[in-house]
């Protein structure tokens, strides 16, 4: 099961996959002592469901140094212009919010706003706003996940379209297609 793991991590250009694949067996062997069983999956698939919340916090955490290691970079640098690097990322990102701004503006009224409350917030906010926002259309929390992956779906074609495909590849290769379009739209 850990060589498993770390094929699956190795697939998701993971920079430590056998580091996630002990996370992972630490998770499960912790869960199997407090209950002495898991009965909801069978064995290798719960592993792999662990591994799936593994590799999400893994994302979240690499996002996190990347942001760090930015600001260290720029604070220790002592000059206020941002590496070429940066600079193209920025130039790369203006260029995405300008095309996310005409895509939006090309939305009917309704998807315009439904797409936008529906990344309003983060976390417990962002749910409990999903929660109000599809009540509030007589929706149900799946109901409306579809509508805002077909909007989504819309807006990334449109966008496409706006930069080019090659750039707009790019631009999403560190990420996911729904973490980039809710990190554009926030």
């Amino acid at each position: 099961m850990r060589q498993r793991l770390i094929t699956y991590f190795d697939r998701k250009n993971c920079l430590a996959p056998d580091e996630l694949a002990d996370e992972t067996l630490n998770r499960v062997a912790r869960r199997l002592d407090e209950e002495n069983t898991i009965s909801s999956d069978t064995p290798a698939h719960y592993c792999y469901i662990v591994a799936r919340y593994v590799f999400m916090e893994y994302l979240r955490e690499k996002q996190r140094r990347e942001i760090a290691f930015d600001a260290v970079f720029m604070e220790t640098a002592g000059n206020p212009r941002p590496p070429p690097e940066l600079e193209d990322e920025k130039a790369n990102r203006e260029k995405l919010m300008t095309c996310l701004d005409r895509c939006t503006e090309k939305l009917e009224p309704l998807k315009r706003d439904l797409i936008i409350r529906y990344y309003i917030g983060e976390q417990r906010v962002k749910i409990e706003n999903r929660r109000s926002l599809a009540a509030a259309l007589g929706l149900t929390i799946n109901a409306l996940s579809i509508r805002a992956c077909r909007i989504r779906r819309q807006l990334e074609t449109c966008i496409e379209s706006c930069v080019g495909k090659h750039e707009m590849v790019l631009a999403v290769l560190s990420y996911t297609v729904e973490a980039f379009v809710c990190s554009l739209l926030q």
